[in-house]
């Protein structure tokens, strides 16, 4: 029997792309989003004040993340590699949203989660945004830098000295 590995080397490589758990990323933003929602109704409101300052940023920063991400899926689609993050990637993206971000799914789901936060009206999604951020850090972003290392190799390291992980 093998002896017991950290998650993180677990999570490393598998033998199609990253090994990563096979729950959808935007899963964790909408479990944040939703606990969130649930101690608004269990506790204080935490209400976010000005409907005119919080409406106006928040359709504008939604809008921005739900363009991010509608750019980048398109770039995936149309470069003919995968969006599911443990099947091989047949391609290094690095233009379109990937010369601004290299994870700019996962940024525009932020985006998106803290213009839907201004809009709702509280605070407390935004208090629950870092527990998502981390678990998508930990289970899918950590892992897939490492594969995108081995699978590229000095192309993936020098895109990653000249494109920020998120904006």
């Amino acid at each position: 029997m093998k002896p017991a590995t950290p998650l993180a080397e677990k999570l490393t490589m598998s033998e199609g792309g990253a090994r990563v758990i096979p729950v959808p990323p935007p899963l964790f933003y909408a479990l944040a989003f939703g606990t969130g929602m649930a101690l608004r109704s269990a506790t204080v409101p935490l209400a976010i004040d000005g409907s005119l300052t919080r409406i106006l940023p928040g359709v504008i920063l939604g809008g921005a993340g739900i363009l991010l991400v509608t750019t980048a899926v398109a770039r995936v689609r149309r470069r003919g590699t995968t969006l599911v993050p443990h099947r091989p990637v047949t391609r290094l993206l690095t233009d379109g949203p990937y010369r601004l971000s290299r994870n700019p799914m996962y940024t525009g789901l932020a985006l998106t989660y803290v213009g839907a936060t201004l809009l709702v009206g509280t605070w407390w999604p935004l208090l629950t945004l870092p527990a998502a951020g981390i678990a998508i850090w930990i289970l899918f972003v950590a892992p897939e830098e490492r594969y995108l290392a081995t699978r590229f190799g000095q192309d993936y390291i020098t895109y990653t000295q000249k494109t920020r992980r998120w904006l």
